[in-house]
């Protein structure tokens, strides 16, 4: 049985690190609000983008640019694939990592030859030790992008797909649905699928006057669009990672706090058996000494 000593020492150690998990939590927390108000000034600027997109798309012949075209036969893929540089955030990084190796199984099963391009170096970690094809890895990015990296990104996935290094490139990220929810989201890069307009009504499509004309317009918007996406991605995976951290952080603070009451009720039922048990030796003294 534990002495009392050593039930105390647990307790110290375990106020402690109560402390060190509600001090990530603030940091966390404070983060968040600065990455969530990057996103949601990001959004509107997003979804006005794929709209204008869609509108432009569904006017004329998908066939005008190579990045529109499926080609006919796929035997390379690529996965851009984001996950952290730090841990504490709870099951976040394996959900996207379980993802991931779900996705190269389907390409191993079609025969297709894949490469992992690594955003976070739990990412990079974990499929470098298990001998993974990882063709590109950035670690220590988060926070420092900008649209510059991400255009030079871009254009790098474009040259290869134009050369047929790779006849896919699909991006898993972690969408933010809310503090308590943040879903693995599979989407196709290259070839680009252009959204579809949300727009209905052709009068109201017909609005939008293109100068230059529609066709040079959309084929100078598909690399950016590619860009936006994978922008998107960045926040979006950055505002997810705190969001997990803060929900860890609060649990363990909570575990924390039962397993001090848990110590401390142990520590004092202990306390209570040391002092029966000396009671019971000065009582027995005592009658030893009478009988004497």
């Amino acid at each position: 049985m534990a002495t009392l000593k050593d039930i105390l020492r647990k307790i110290s150690a375990v106020k402690k690190t109560q402390q060190i998990t509600r001090a990530m939590n603030m940091v966390a927390a404070a983060k968040l609000r600065n990455t969530q108000g990057r996103m949601e000034r990001f959004d509107p600027y997003a979804r006005k983008f794929a709209e204008v997109l869609g509108n432009l798309a569904s006017r004329i012949d998908p066939d005008i640019h190579p990045l529109l075209v499926n080609k006919e036969e796929v035997s390379k893929v690529e996965l851009l694939l984001f996950t952290t540089d730090r841990g504490l955030c709870g099951s976040f990084n394996l959900n996207n990592i379980n993802r991931a190796e779900v996705w190269v199984d389907e390409q191993r099963n079609n025969g297709r030859e894949h490469g992992l391009t690594i955003v976070g170096k739990k990412g990079r970690d974990y499929f470098r030790k298990r001998a993974f094809n990882i063709t590109a890895s950035h670690v220590q990015i988060y926070g420092e992008v900008d649209i510059s990296f991400i255009n030079h990104m871009t254009t790098d996935f474009i040259n290869r797909f134009l050369t047929n290094d790779i006849d896919e490139l699909y991006m898993l990220y972690s969408r933010f649905v809310g503090m308590a929810k943040q879903e693995p989201t599979l989407v196709k890069l290259i070839p680009i699928e252009p959204p579809q307009s949300e727009s209905t009504d052709k009068e109201a499509s017909s609005e939008y006057l293109c100068e230059p004309s529609a066709e040079e317009l959309l084929i100078e918007l598909l690399p950016k669009h590619i860009s936006v996406q994978i922008f998107n991605a960045f926040i979006q995976n950055e505002v997810s990672e705190h969001a997990a951290r803060m929900a860890a952080m609060d649990n363990a603070t909570k575990n924390c706090k039962e397993m001090v009451g848990d110590l401390t009720l142990v520590y004092n039922k202990a306390r209570q058996a040391s002092i029966t048990a000396e009671l019971m030796d000065i009582v027995g003294g005592a009658e030893a000494i009478k009988k004497a």
